[in-house]
């Protein structure tokens, strides 16, 4: 009986935009976490490592942040639609 109150209220194709959005929110945070966790110089989890305390990795932390994904879109111009953008911007 719940179970079919619950399919009632919450099966509808209208809900399935908002699913869709929070899975991909949810999956989105579930991945900066587990980048962190396991690549981060700056995340320590075993106690052997805390105890190191601060230290002077900088060629670590600078291919952290110089990721692969970075490095491709380094020379990109930051457009969305670049043909778009040159068929409304070219002179005529």
């Amino acid at each position: 009986m719940a179970h079919a109150a619950w399919n009632k209220r919450w099966i509808k194709p209208e809900i399935f935009p908002l699913f869709a959005a929070m899975g991909a929110a949810l999956g989105i945070c579930g991945f900066a976490i587990a980048r962190n966790i396991a690549i981060n110089p700056d995340v320590r989890i075993s106690k052997e490592d805390r105890a190191a305390g601060i230290l002077e990795n900088y060629n670590e932390g600078k291919s952290y942040k110089d990721h692969s994904l970075r490095e491709y879109v380094k020379d990109c111009k930051p457009e969305i639609m670049p043909g778009l953008n040159r068929f409304f911007s070219a002179s005529k």
